[in-house]
């Protein structure tokens, strides 16, 4: 089965927000699909968005198979040029293990240094992103703020794109200007 990855294009902004809400509905529950769908919504209107990051997955019928959004993201008013965050990451169900997350994550990673980005940062599953080569954010001094309700610490993660950029990063991280969040 061929598929490509490619940077969001008109025709796949739709079909990648239904691709998004039916993972989410179906991994958690419809109302955690339609926050996630409306996150991304937001996402796109906002400064923080960046169409060559926001990435899908199409088969060889040109249907999104994967997506997977990275976008700026600053901590404390500070860092949006150098830091990224990863969400949301989903595939279509029935094609669930079959690297296409990992494919889409890795192209982020090579298009988001290419553009300047020095790290990026996701919550999630650590046993879905340590082999990445995510690491807990709190042993960089990234924590989660009052907002960000984690079942661990270690749930909150950060990759370096080059090294040595984590030195100088730190902070509480903060949803509260996503309005889908709140």
């Amino acid at each position: 089965m061929e598929r490509i990855i490619k940077s969001m294009e008109k025709e796949y902004l739709l079909p990648a927000l239904e691709l998004v809400e039916e993972v989410f509905a179906q991994w958690s529950n419809p109302e955690e699909g339609k926050v996630v769908r409306q996150l991304v919504e937001e996402i796109r209107t906002k400064k923080y968005y960046i169409p060559e990051l926001e990435l899908i997955m199409v088969d060889e019928k040109n249907v999104v198979v994967g997506y997977a959004m990275f976008s700026r993201f600053h901590i404390e008013g500070k860092y949006e040029n150098e830091l990224l965050i990863l969400t949301p990451v989903a595939v279509k169900t029935d094609l669930q293990r079959q690297h296409i997350s990992k494919d889409l994550i890795e192209y982020g990673f090579v298009k988001a240094k290419e553009l300047g980005f020095a790290a990026v940062l996701v919550e999630g599953n650590p046993q879905n992103y340590n082999s990445r080569g995510f690491q807990t954010s709190a042993d960089f001094g990234i924590i989660a703020g009052e907002n960000v309700h984690l079942p661990d610490v270690s749930c909150l993660m950060v990759k370096e794109l080059v090294e040595g950029a984590l030195d100088h990063i730190s902070g509480i991280v903060d949803y509260s200007f996503y309005d889908a969040l709140r």
